[in-house]
């Protein structure tokens, strides 16, 4: 019995940019705090991995509120990246996350590249699994953000190369026209791996006053409206550029996740998945699980980039 227990138990362990992982399930900087709330739900040991919220060199009081706005499929938020700032998190919320026996990595925002530079220095002294370079943060006054930019994105990412030996993973916008030269700049640049997506600019207006909810006008919209998409994106940058993709962007269920993996992403990412249900992480890789039971899949490594194209 113990046998076939041990033969129907598929392999859920993928290598991310020299990163390994227990399971292809994350959850997405921005959505899981510095995760003290969730650990108080769920098993944080059960993830494969845990991205922080983004750190800045100073501490952020994020923008004015209101901050969050429900959508028909989901939400725009405008939070400004509010944080505690790199001394505090490394003093205060480090010691807790790294508690935990799952890859931590920490995504990282600068208004320049020195900024960046120094961000990656000083977590580069401490016991982390990777960094994560948040250059798409759509609602922090930006006119332009670096990651709309392939010469931009290229000497930030190069600079930070130069300053870590930490596994490198670029978070990319999906307000772009072509989002392969963005990822081809990434590449070029020395970065181990890509998360895909960020958030699509979006807004929403009060009928009464005739103004903006957000004092910022615009902000960033998340959950199922933005997965085909995103979908399509991984699936773009999967086949052109030969780097891993962790695929986010409306994953709520273990069939969204797979979809993903299905189209190329190594890993996903569980973003305002985590505000709705705080256990969807868990239901996710059990999900996955089943899944691979099912369909007898021995290997999860065997589904990613799966996609069967109608020939001609």
């Amino acid at each position: 019995m113990i046998g076939k227990a041990r033969e129907k138990s598929p392999n859920l362990r993928v290598e991310f940019a020299g990163i390994y992982l227990k399971n292809p399930v994350m959850v997405a900087s921005g959505t899981f705090g510095y995760g003290e709330e969730y650990a108080e739900i769920i098993d944080l040991n059960r993830l494969g991995a845990i991205v922080a919220k983004t750190i800045t060199l100073k501490p952020r009081l994020g923008n004015e509120p209101p901050r969050i706005v429900e959508t028909a499929s989901g939400i725009l938020n405008s939070i400004g990246l509010q944080n505690v700032g790199i001394d505090a998190f490394i003093e205060e919320k480090l010691p807790f996350l790294s508690k935990y026996d799952v890859p931590l990595i920490v995504s990282i925002g600068g208004e320049t590249s020195g900024e960046y530079v120094r961000l990656a220095e000083a977590l580069s002294r401490e016991k982390i699994a990777g960094l994560e370079l948040n250059l798409s943060c759509p609602n922090i006054g930006a006119k332009l953000m670096v990651a709309q930019d392939p010469r931009a994105t290229r000497r930030v990412v190069t600079r930070v190369r130069e300053a870590t030996k930490l596994p490198l993973i670029v978070k990319l916008s999906p307000n772009v026209t072509d989002i392969v030269s963005i990822a081809r700049a990434c590449k070029d640049a020395g970065a181990d791996g890509l998360s895909l997506i960020n958030t699509l600019l979006g807004m929403a207006i009060d009928v009464e006053s005739r103004k903006p909810i957000f004092r910022q006008i615009t902000g960033g919209l998340s959950g199922p409206a933005v997965k085909p998409i995103a979908l399509r994106m991984v699936y773009e940058v999967h086949r052109e550029v030969d780097i891993p993709v962790i695929g986010m962007g409306g994953i709520v269920t273990a069939q969204d996740a797979l979809e993903f993996i299905i189209a190329g992403a190594k890993a996903v990412a569980i973003g305002t998945g985590n505000f709705v249900d705080p256990e969807t992480p868990i239901k996710v890789i059990d999900g996955i699980r089943d899944y691979m039971i099912k369909n007898k899949f021995k290997d999860i490594n065997s589904i990613v980039g799966s996609l069967k194209c109608p020939e001609g």
